[in-house]
């Protein structure tokens, strides 16, 4: 049973609310870590990050009051156990599709006997250099582990991987599941959003935190009324790229200007 305060923070009274962090910058970091948002998606799977750029943002949200939840490129053991390591101690991974591939990602994240986490603290962050004398034997407890879900097959195994012992939160992703369906592009197609709505239900059913991505607010409202307790509802580049194309169009400018 983890014992942190993002756990505790799914179960809170209201949903979640997050952004994600996309440009690689500590700088964008620290800005949105102040704006008063509930929590910071610092992705490493679809932007330019890597792990000395992941550890600088950390650094710059640190003492923050969004819980920052990091996603990696994918399930790899020593991916993760490098994350833990630097101070990470909440994690997304994508494209989960079994229990089996949750199960193994829960165990990267744990300590032996209850995993396979590498021992390294003397030389890591997270012990702060083994500061933290009591850091071996209550990691496991402040590190939690959401998978994301987001193709037909991981649909249909839902119920199976959200109850996976350890996993303490399921994130439907709706861009590659309607692509896996068959709706490149469109995440707001009916069918998808109909499909989104059902797995939140089954998440929820079976006692596991549900979450979900989604920039339009009419969806994201509507993902909360069908059960996601932590959403993501918009991201720093996006912000910028709209941001600015907006500027530019209020003062009429052109790309030949």
């Amino acid at each position: 049973m983890t014992s942190s305060r993002w756990a505790a923070l799914l179960c809170a009274d209201r949903p979640q609310i997050g952004m994600w962090l996309a440009t690689g910058d500590p700088y964008v970091a620290e800005i949105c870590a102040g704006a008063g948002l509930d929590w910071l998606m610092l992705d490493m799977e679809h932007v330019p990050n890597d792990l000395r750029s992941t550890l600088a943002q950390l650094q710059a949200v640190a003492g923050s009051p969004p819980e920052v939840v990091v996603r990696p490129v994918d399930a790899d053991p020593a991916g993760i156990k490098r994350l833990l390591d630097i101070g990470v101690r909440n994690l997304m991974v994508p494209m989960v599709e079994s229990a089996d591939e949750a199960a193994a990602i829960v165990s990267a994240t744990r300590y032996p006997p209850a995993g396979i986490r590498g021992v390294g603290s003397a030389l890591a962050r997270a012990s702060r250099w083994n500061r933290d004398t009591d850091y071996l034997t209550t990691a496991d407890e402040q590190v939690t582990v959401t998978v994301q879900v987001e193709s037909s097959e991981g649909i249909r195994q839902l119920p199976e991987i959200a109850t996976v012992p350890g996993v303490d939160a399921v994130f439907i992703g709706p861009a590659d599941l309607a692509a896996s369906m068959g709706h490149l592009g469109a995440p707001q197609h009916p069918e998808v959003v109909e499909t989104v709505e059902k797995a939140l239900g089954v998440i929820t059913s079976c006692g596991t935190a549900a979450g979900v991505n989604a920039f339009n607010e009419v969806f994201a409202r509507r993902y909360i009324t069908a059960g996601a307790r932590f959403v993501l509802v918009g991201a720093d580049v996006t912000l910028l790229a709209r941001g600015s194309e907006d500027l530019a169009l209020r003062y009429g400018c052109t790309s030949e200007s």
